[in-house]
């Protein structure tokens, strides 16, 4: 990974190109999530089987994630304004989505892995879905699961002060995905329960959090109930696992551009999250494969480091939208192809001219249907989250951090 590191403090005009090779990695994910469901449906001919391209672009979100959120929870020091700006960025959307698939599920029925129950409203409600065992509305919301165990652990690491040592919680997660592999045959907890108490923990841990008022005592019961519910109740434990090493390994990557960590981290990581699918109990399907998963991971580790490498130059600006409206294409595609294929009948047998016509409108409504998705229901949210943040703002929960 030929990558000099930067200085500590880059000069303020990088600033906006070197987000964009973030928004632009971003958009590299979403693209490859939404061409992994639309091609089995329109192409299947074109579909790729020597990677999956769906885990390729979520690896690359993942890697996103734990890059930059540990560093923008460190730069400014805020819990609070951290879970607020959190909250109004993803539950916006994500509520909409579930609204418009509930909605419409007179034509296209909810899916059969969604319990008719209250605990899938409490699963919903937390984004908990796939670590207490609770099949989404949508088949992406999966991943939102450990994007939310991920926001547990930094925030109780960032409390007890040992959220700087990204490299050797990276490994250790990498070693837990083997073991764990090795070990558990699938959850070894489950029951609708889950979902109400993990709902019931986490409404009230994050009150504490963000009130200030027994801040770490609930901080660090949150991160003890995340790690217990990716360990115990995932549908895939393992996997669980080794998603959350891959983002420990993105904020080991940025520590080691500061200058504060080493690589070799990620190396490790990289290796025992390639075989842990190995020898799993739980791992009979096509994608982990040795020779697929492994390529897969070498893919998204380059295209991380694809990205790292032309950070200092101009990102095209229809990569940069792409990431722009990536959370939005994310959520949005699925149910939207859904939607196209139950109005035009299965494609599969289709000449191929009809297949490819069919995929590009298709495409360019889901482009579309994101883009605007973006505008009037994302955007305005994150703006009104950051002026919530702002109002009543504390002093910053690290005392060494600028504001």
């Amino acid at each position: 990974m030929p990558i000099a590191p930067v200085p500590t403090e880059p000069p303020r005009n990088l600033a906006p190109t070197r987000l964009a090779w973030l928004d632009a990695l971003r958009g590299v994910g979403a693209t490859a999530v939404v061409a992994e469901h639309l091609l089995p449906w329109f192409l299947p001919s074109l579909r790729p089987y020597w990677f999956n391209l769906g885990v390729y672009g979520i690896l690359v979100f993942f890697l996103v994630s734990g890059y930059i959120i540990p560093a923008s929870l460190e730069r400014h020091g805020d819990l609070r304004a951290f879970w607020i700006s959190r909250a109004f960025r993803l539950y916006p959307l994500y509520l909409a989505v579930i609204g418009l698939v509930l909605a419409l599920a007179w034509w296209v029925p909810v899916r059969e892995a969604v319990p008719r129950d209250g605990s899938a409203v409490a699963a919903h409600a937390t984004m908990l879905l796939d670590v207490v065992n609770v099949g989404g509305v949508t088949d992406t919301m999966w991943t939102l699961s450990y994007e939310m165990v991920f926001y547990l652990l930094v925030t109780a690491l960032f409390t007890v002060r040992l959220h700087e040592r990204s490299g050797l919680l990276a490994t250790l997660f990498g070693a837990g995905a083997v073991s764990a592999g090795l070990v558990l045959p699938g959850a070894l907890v489950s029951g609708g329960w889950l979902a109400y108490a993990s709902a019931a923990a986490l409404v009230a841990g994050l009150a504490c959090v963000v009130t200030g008022r027994l801040r770490t005592m609930a901080a660090c019961a949150l991160g003890l109930m995340a790690l217990a519910l990716l360990v115990l109740s995932s549908r895939v434990p393992w996997l669980g696992v080794a998603v959350v090493a891959v983002m420990f390994a993105g904020t080991a990557v940025h520590r080691w551009e500061r200058g504060t960590g080493g690589l070799w981290p990620v190396a490790v990581t990289t290796a025992f999250v390639a075989i842990a699918p190995i020898w799993a109990i739980e791992a009979g399907w096509w994608l982990v494969e040795p020779d697929v998963w492994i390529t897969t991971i070498a893919l998204a580790a380059a295209t991380f480091a694809g990205g790292m490498a032309l950070r200092g130059r101009r990102v095209p600006r229809w990569l940069s939208w792409l990431g722009l409206i990536s959370y939005s294409l994310y959520l949005v595609h699925h149910p939207l192809l859904k939607f196209f294929v139950e109005i035009t009948g299965d494609l599969r047998g289709a000449p191929l001219p009809v297949q490819v016509a069919l995929a590009v409108t298709a495409l360019a409504v889901i482009l579309a249907v994101s883009a605007l998705a973006f505008r009037f229901v994302e955007k305005p949210m994150q703006s009104l989250g950051r002026r919530l943040a702002r109002v009543g703002n504390p002093a910053p929960a690290n005392p060494s951090a600028s504001p």
